[in-house]
């Protein structure tokens, strides 16, 4: 559990990566109407997804991990990081719905016109969220030390 818990910081980078750069894949291929653009920003939505579902689930991992980090007697800021986990949950249901609706619109060969313009608006929503996400989590670790060698440090003296 605590190799999962401690990937986790290195796991939440790829989530970011692949998702921004489907946003700015989709607004490309949508403004240009560029095919590979397109087709490139579906696949980065689709590992964008797999991955955020990887980050939250070593993030659960890494709360459990507090949690018993807190029992030995370390200061552990469980309001911030139910925050981080409701955007973070968020994020990844609306990226995973955001996929299944884009993907039925490329099936039935109806992802054209009016329903590009609005799968990218809902793209910059799903923004948003990741946006979100990663403030609260940024704060976790540059605020409140989690993630790091000296809230571990912490519970071994």
């Amino acid at each position: 559990m605590e190799d999962l818990a401690l990937l986790h910081v290195k796991v939440i980078h790829f989530p970011l990566a692949f998702l921004v750069l489907y946003i700015l894949l989709e607004s490309i291929g949508v403004i240009f109407k560029r095919e590979f653009f397109l087709k490139t920003a579906h696949l980065l939505l689709f590992l964008g997804v797999i991955a955020a579902l990887v980050a939250v689930f070593t993030g659960s991992n890494a709360e459990a991990l507090a949690h018993s980090w807190e029992e030995k007697g370390a200061i552990i800021p469980f309001n911030a990081i139910g925050e981080h986990e409701n955007y973070a949950n968020i994020t990844v249901w609306y990226f995973s719905v955001l996929l299944v609706i884009r993907t039925f619109l490329v099936f039935k060969k109806k992802f054209s016109g009016y329903f590009m313009y609005v799968i990218l608006i809902l793209a910059f929503v799903g923004g948003y969220f990741l946006y979100e996400t990663g403030e609260h989590g940024g704060k976790l670790v540059y605020k409140h030390g989690l993630g790091t060698d000296l809230k571990k440090m912490e519970i071994e003296e």
